[in-house]
């Protein structure tokens, strides 16, 4: 629900409910203290206040507002669909609660610690107090980053685990083999493409100057010019706080079409073996793709176990997850402020997606055939 109007660091969810329930504030007389949350909905031994939905409710009308609706269009949109976020909330609130039940809490800060050192590690960022300041030069907050990864991070962990892992194990040869027979045409082998490419970064650049860098090197690799060597003295992707392209000189590696993203696929599409794409423009920099190769594909659909796992667990991972959500609704203490009930028992009672979570799963073994990447293996 919320992901589809909430965007990335923008969005901060709050995970100490319980310590925001009641905030003292200036006295007006000396003796009194007025209580200025208030508990919207109760999720068994932790709660959702007002004060949460706000600052949710804050987050995606700067969303709205940055995807290109007026200030009024989009506070008008959330105060409509202040239920559905309410809804979304308190599915977040089980999920968060079942990864405590099933032991998760340690791998997720692990992994947390993990993905931030590599984003400091990549930016050649050498602590995480310099990664802080960096952090609160560009806007983020490194708290908040880390809190939202947390959150994410769980839920994504919680429905792998309790849905998409029993739905991939779970499927018997049989079922495997009969799946195959009634589709063979997913089995074919699509083509594939090997890649080089040459990153440039826009961390702490003006944009037209990098812009400008990679459509000159654009044209020296087109005119002659020795890619591998470019790659070496140019590429800024970086492992280890070094650059990448020290080892690899450039090369990526061989990926099937359909696994690439869209931005990928539409600019290698007219290059021939050996030529060279026009820069490709991320959020985080620019990149420029040489086709090394490129290995057809087959019209012979061949059986692959696992890839019928794949399949048949993207299909039923939505059905699956949505089932769960609704037993973990079921068998959980549920009370929502009367102020609000009437809109947002519905929207549970009919489940909808269980945080935004339902539609893409993404680290699972059932997922790897749904996921695209971009040219340095990573996915969108």
């Amino acid at each position: 629900m919320t992901s589809n109007y909430i965007g990335g660091a923008q969005r901060v969810l709050v995970a100490l409910a319980l310590f925001s329930l009641i905030i003292p504030t200036t006295r007006a007389q000396e003796s009194e203290a007025r209580v200025i949350d208030e508990v919207v909905a109760q999720v068994n031994n932790d709660v959702i206040t007002l004060s949460m939905v706000k600052r949710e409710t804050k987050d995606a009308i700067l969303a709205l507002v940055q995807q290109g609706k007026s200030e009024q269009e989009a506070t008008a949109d959330m105060e409509r669909r202040r239920p559905e976020l309410i809804a979304t909330l308190i599915n977040e609130q089980l999920l968060l609660q079942q990864g405590k039940e099933d032991g998760l809490a340690d791998d997720v800060e692990a992994e947390v610690n993990r993905r931030m050192l590599d984003v400091a590690k990549q930016q050649g960022i050498k602590s995480i107090e310099e990664l802080r300041k960096v952090m609160k030069e560009n806007g983020l907050e490194y708290d908040a980053v880390r809190t939202t990864m947390r959150t994410e991070m769980m839920k994504q962990a919680v429905l792998q685990r309790n849905v998409d892992a029993k739905i991939f194990y779970g499927l018997s040869s049989d079922e495997l083999k009969k799946y195959y027979e009634a589709h063979k045409d997913k089995f074919k082998k699509p083509e594939s493409v090997t890649l080089s490419e040459i990153f440039l970064s826009l961390a702490g650049k003006a944009e037209a100057e990098v812009k400008a860098k990679a459509g000159q090197l654009v044209a020296q690799s087109r005119s002659g010019g020795d890619f591998a060597a470019l790659a070496v003295a140019n590429s800024e992707r970086l492992q280890d706080g070094k650059p990448v392209a020290l080892e690899t000189k450039g090369l990526v590696g061989t990926f099937e079409i359909p696994n690439l993203r869209d931005n990928i696929t539409d600019a290698i599409k007219p290059v021939k073996v050996g030529g060279i794409t026009d820069p490709i423009r991320y959020d985080e920099g620019y990149q420029i793709l040489r086709v090394d190769a490129r290995i057809p594909g087959s019209d012979a659909p061949t059986f692959n176990e696992n890839h019928a796992r794949e399949m048949i667990t993207a299909e039923r991972v939505d059905k699956g997850r949505k089932e769960f959500m609704e037993k973990l609704r079921k068998d959980a203490y549920l009370k929502i402020a009367e102020a609000y009930r009437a809109d947002v028992m519905p929207l549970l009672a009919t489940g909808g997606a269980p945080s935004g979570s339902t539609s893409s799963p993404s680290s699972t073994p059932a997922a790897s055939a749904e996921k695209r990447r971009d040219a340095n293996g990573n996915k969108p």
